[in-house]
């Protein structure tokens, strides 16, 4: 079974057609640049672009940087606060000439793709995904179900919102290096892992993809730490995921 996923992020909208039996894409992803600013409108253009750039016409899961309630955009951190209270799945559907549509946020569609393909496949304990990118999204499941929206990248860590000191954008911005990097994403999981005591985080976002550069420079942690093994793909597969079960 094929359904169409699209990730929208901070810096790009990115998205494939996914085969469902085995949790990857069918066909090479197409990426567009989210643009500046991310207004609805503007995003949505981005978003048909990417769905168009296939010919597809069927139903479409979509993830979106943000808390999500009923299709609905509740927060909007790292793309234009116009999006707050904008019905994004009536938005993409309308543009897309009313195809099923199906909206979740961006992190917890990574983690679904994780917990039911990847890293967090058959654990059953507390395990918690996060995606350095632009932001930190993050994913809380325990006993294999979803504690939606949880925006753990919004914790206040040493006075300022963590991902403003440990996201992957802070690394590039700032010009750290690794280590120094690391440092930061160590106090940070160190924070999430007094709060919540998971068995296991799994670390995705476009990082993930170099996550031998600093993994194993964080000491201290109790829990498990591994890479997404979907790496960056987990949120289109997992939007897929979502607009299949809906």
């Amino acid at each position: 079974m094929q359904i169409f996923g699209v990730d929208i992020g901070g810096s790009g909208i990115k998205g494939a057609p996914v085969d469902l039996d085995q949790g990857d894409l069918t066909q090479e992803r197409h990426k567009v640049l989210t643009p500046h600013p991310a207004t609805p409108e503007a995003v949505v253009d981005g978003v048909c672009e990417v769905v168009e750039h296939f010919g597809w016409k069927g139903a479409v899961g979509a993830t979106f940087p943000g808390v999500i309630t009923g299709g609905t955009a509740r927060t909007a951190a790292n793309v234009d606060k116009s999006w707050i209270g904008k019905d994004i799945r009536t938005l993409v559907s309308d543009r897309l000439g009313g195809v099923p549509v199906t909206v979740l946020n961006d992190a917890d569609a990574a983690g679904v793709a994780e917990m039911h393909f990847g890293a967090g496949r058959d654990r059953t304990g507390t395990v918690i995904l996060l995606t350095l990118g632009t932001g930190i999204g993050s994913a809380l499941f325990t006993g294999g179900r979803l504690v939606p929206n949880t925006e753990l990248g919004h914790l206040e860590l040493h006075g300022h919102d963590a991902e403003k000191k440990a996201s992957s954008k802070a690394r590039e911005d700032e010009d750290l290096s690794w280590e120094h990097w690391a440092r930061r994403v160590q106090k940070y999981l160190a924070h999430v892992e007094m709060l919540f005591s998971p068995e296991l985080f799994i670390i995705g976002g476009g990082v993930s993809r170099k996550a031998h550069k600093f993994l194993p420079l964080i000491e201290g942690i109790s829990a498990e730490i591994v890479p997404a093994q979907l790496q960056n793909n987990a949120g289109i597969v997992g939007a897929a995921m979502a607009a299949a079960e809906a």
